[in-house]
């Protein structure tokens, strides 16, 4: 990973194929744009690249723009590395960087810092200062600084944009199995494991309490889910309460992960929770008792899937 510009002077020297976008989620949309960019690398002896931006622009450009997205950075860098990619180069997003001109980063950042020598972009692509310049215009730099311009269709962009869109839709009406298809792969969550109230441990269910890395990480619709993890090579499935705790008066949305099997401390640990299907929306209980009732449901629940489609 390069972080360009200003951050580090390293640059490619091996003549590259490019891809640029935000990739947030790496779906099943990005994927097949990545898979064309590795191809084509090979049969073109180039490297491969995806050059992506972070911050988002937005959160740059609109501050109080409430963006949530469904990758932390690093989330985004450990999908991307699964692709075959040679390299993935995140830009920092300044508004220094938004006031390039079209030529200048054209010039600074994909030809003299990456060596560009082809690049895939979608047809309404559009870069440099108030977005002014596009694919038309690159096509131009690219004969003037020497690289070709590949153009992805109409129709493979609109994939991205439908599979972004439902992706977060799903999310946030607790649809994992919709959100799951799109992405190819199951959504999850990364954080470090904080000290709770400890209400799950006088239920008879444990929980990990998971503090997200980042506040823009889009969390899902509060409610009951089946997860897995991997814990020192070994996948442990589980089930994740989001929520406040509504039977306690809680009033902080809280993420706790009860894992089944698991013997083992997790305190200030980074760990990643995949969601792999919803059991039920989050509701207030008019006992304790009931509430340790439904959990034990909740298992069962949880065990009879994962049965059926994990073992």
């Amino acid at each position: 990973m390069v972080l360009t510009p200003n951050t580090t002077n390293i640059k490619h020297k091996s003549p590259s194929i490019i891809t640029i976008g935000t990739f947030d989620g790496v779906h099943i949309g990005h994927q097949k744009i990545i898979e064309r960019l590795v191809k084509t690398g090979k049969e073109k002896h180039l490297k491969s690249i995806v050059l992506t931006f972070f911050p988002h622009p937005r959160m740059v450009l609109q501050p109080n723009f409430d963006i949530k997205l469904l990758h932390s950075i690093d989330e985004r860098q450990e999908v991307l590395s699964q692709f075959g990619l040679d390299d993935v180069v995140i830009t920092k997003f300044t508004k220094e960087f938004a006031n390039l001109s079209a030529e200048d980063y054209v010039k600074q950042i994909l030809v003299d810092e990456l060596n560009a020598k082809h690049i895939i972009i979608g047809y309404d692509h559009h870069f440099g200062k108030n977005r002014t310049a596009n694919i038309d215009d690159l096509k131009i730099y690219g004969k003037k600084y020497g690289f070709t311009v590949e153009e992805i269709s109409a129709q493979d962009i609109e994939d991205v944009a439908v599979s972004s869109t439902k992706i977060r839709q799903s999310l946030l009406e607790g649809d994992i199995e919709t959100a799951n298809s799109y992405l190819g792969y199951p959504y999850f969550i990364s954080g470090k494991v904080i000290k709770g109230k400890g209400i799950g441990k006088t239920l008879n269910f444990p929980t990990a309490n998971i503090d997200p890395q980042e506040t823009y990480k889009l969390i899902p619709k509060d409610g009951v889910y089946v997860v897995k993890s991997v814990m020192d090579g070994v996948t442990v499935f589980g089930m994740m309460n989001i929520g406040k705790n509504p039977t306690f008066e809680g009033e902080k949305q809280s993420i706790e992960v009860h894992f089944f099997d698991l013997n083992k401390d997790l305190y200030d640990k980074i760990i990643k929770v995949e969601i792999l299907n919803h059991l039920r929306n989050e509701c207030k209980f008019e006992t304790v008792t009931l509430l340790k009732a439904q959990l034990q449901n909740d298992k069962i629940n949880a065990v009879k899937y994962i049965e059926k489609y994990y073992e």
